[in-house]
This record gives C-alpha cells, structure tokens and sequence, in this order.
C-alpha cells in the first residue's frame, strides 16, 4: 500500500474530448507495461486526498474525487467521474465505470458518503455510472449520529442508475452477498439482506429489511413490501407487487403476486433431479390445489405433507415446508395467497 494526494489542474476541451474517446484502451496499455512495478496511475484532474489508502496497480480518471478515509484495494479502477467519501473500503479490482460523454462532468459512481458508519466493498464487484452505493437511508427514523453500514460480497454487478442504502440504525446492517446480478435503476433499501446468486432485473425495488435467500430471480419493475422474505430458487414475474413472503422454490406473480406453482426451468437448470422436482410437485399439490373435500386446513395439510411416508424425508420437500413455517411465525408476513386456494 502506499498514501499519494491528487492535485487539480484544468485541462483544455480538446484534450478532454480526446481522453474521453481513449480512456479505457489506454489503461489497458498503461496496466500491461507497467505491471512488473505495480505503480498507480491518477489523473491530473482527480483529487485524492493524501490520507486515503491506494493500493498497487490502481487507476483514478479524470475528475474522480477520493475522500481521507477511503481505502482502495490492488487494480481497482475509477472511471471519469466517480467519487469515493466517508469511510469506505473497496476490495482489490473493483471497478466503478461512467457514461463516456464529452463532457466529463460527474457522470460516474458514488460509493459512500460522510456521514457515521462504513461501507465495505468486496473484491471484483462491477458498480455502473451513477449509481450510488453506501449512502444514507431514506428512513424517517434514522439518526444522523448513528453509525450505519454496507456490507458487499465479491464478483456482484451493479448496474447504472442502482441506488443500495446503508442501514438505519447502528445495530443493523444491509448486506449483499457474493455474485449477484443487479440491473438497472433497482433500489435495495436500508437492511436488506441479499444472499448470494441472485438476478435482479431492471427496476426492481426492495423496501427495507428485505429479505433474499439465494438463487432468487426478479423479473422487470417488482416492487417488494418492507419485512418480506423470497425464498431460495425462486421466481417472480414482471410488475408484480409482493406485500407476502415468496417460499422456496416457487413462482409467484401479479399485481398483488400470487402463487403460481413451482419454479421448474430455474430447478432444472440448478441441477435439481427429476426425482427431486417430482417429490416437490407432489408436496405442491398437497397443499395447495387438493379437491379433497376432507383436505382440512392449511395447518393440517402441512402436517399431512410433514409426516408423509414417502415425502418425510426428502430434503428439498423439507427446506419448501420449513420455509412455509417460517413465514407463519409470530413476526412474519404470511405468504403469497395461492390464486386457487380455497383452504384457510
């Protein structure tokens, strides 16, 4: 690691219009003539404070600013525009990227700000231009002196235009998990809890203290309720409104998102076995589509699928049903209304 402060010095609008056209190419052949020493490149219109901490191989574009407390890990790279305040720690080959305008003016990332608390950024995560990642909630109970944090795994993809919210209060965190796919202009409130794997297609809004297990798959433009859990392996087709818990492995969409049945193409591609997907199916029906008039209620048919002498014991049937459980639990939300459940 080694500490070097930035200065400003104006550049004409010639020499902009020439760096905007050959920035990426020329880091390119800046990095690979110079990777035997490991020396970091800044532009002469960045403004990095002397404080912050760079490692090696690093490049900072044109008027990118990096704040005191800002801690930059080996090959990470900061595109024309991008900022860096607060206390805020990205791991080695970050890349903070920016709309290549002739301009130049303030068009790339924001990471962190100056309020209390720390974001932290994990290695080979992609975050697009103005998007703004570790910043403070939109909470009407947050305190400013409180201490609020972002925690984000490694290899994630962070489209343009995303907004992801450090938490509200000193106890808690938002955290996103390892290789998950965030597309354009998506929202991830303050608490949040991303696990790892997932693909959120553009616009997809979560309220706070959402949960996300893994493997999870939002389609365009879904809007997610504060407190609800989507399970993992699971679904959710475009426009849909969930204010209910989504279980594991299953389908859900609408305008108040029902069931829709189980998500078969994501478990097949997941690798699950035809047995596997034929004992959920199985426990699916049980549930939720019996024309038993003696089927009882919801509570028994759970019970019903729990002591099943052939479903018992298969582990995904098991994970499907406790997750069921979970959403019923004192603080939980329920889950989404099966569109043809007649059961209580």
């Amino acid at each position: 690691m080694l500490r070097i402060g930035g200065i400003l010095r104006p550049l004409s609008a010639v020499t902009l219009r020439c760096f905007s056209r050959t920035f990426s190419s020329s880091y390119v052949s800046e990095k690979s003539s110079v990777d035997a020493l490991y020396p970091s490149f800044f532009h002469p219109t960045a403004v990095v404070h002397p404080d912050a901490v760079i490692g090696q191989g690093v490049s900072i574009g044109p008027f990118c600013t990096v704040g005191p407390s800002a801690k930059l890990g080996d090959g990470c790279q900061l595109y024309p525009g991008s900022h860096i305040f607060g206390d805020t720690e990205l791991g080695k080959q970050c890349v903070l990227m920016t709309f290549m305008c002739y301009t130049m003016s303030g068009s790339g990332a924001v990471v962190g700000d100056d309020l209390p608390g720390r974001t932290v950024i994990g290695c080979n995560n992609i975050i697009g231009y103005h998007a703004v990642v570790g910043v403070k909630c939109q909470d009407m109970k947050y305190k400013p002196v409180d201490e609020c944090f972002l925690d984000v795994g490694d290899n994630n993809e962070i489209r343009e235009h995303t907004s992801i919210h450090r938490s509200s209060m000193s106890s808690e965190r938002t955290v996103i998990g390892d290789n998950n796919l965030i597309m354009g202009s998506c929202h991830i409130a303050h608490d949040c809890k991303l696990g790892n794997n997932n693909i959120f297609a553009n616009n997809t809004l979560l309220a706070g203290h959402v949960v996300v297990e893994d493997y999870a798959h939002t389609a365009g433009a879904v809007v997610v309720h504060q407190f609800c859990r989507i399970g993992s392996f699971s679904f959710i087709g475009g426009g849909s409104v969930l204010s209910k818990d989504v279980p594991k492995y299953m389908m859900v969409s609408g305008e108040r998102a029902e069931l829709r049945g189980l998500n078969f193409e994501g478990l097949r591609r997941r690798g699950f076995s035809d047995t596997e997907i034929k004992s959920l199916r199985t426990a699916y029906r049980k549930l939720f589509m019996s024309i038993d008039a003696k089927s009882g209620s919801f509570e028994e048919r759970l019970a019903e699928v729990e002591q099943h002498e052939e479903l018992a014991h298969v582990p995904i049937v098991s994970s499907m049903v406790q997750s069921i459980r979970d959403s019923f639990t004192e603080n939980g939300r329920g889950i989404c209304t099966f569109r043809h459940w007649t059961g209580s």
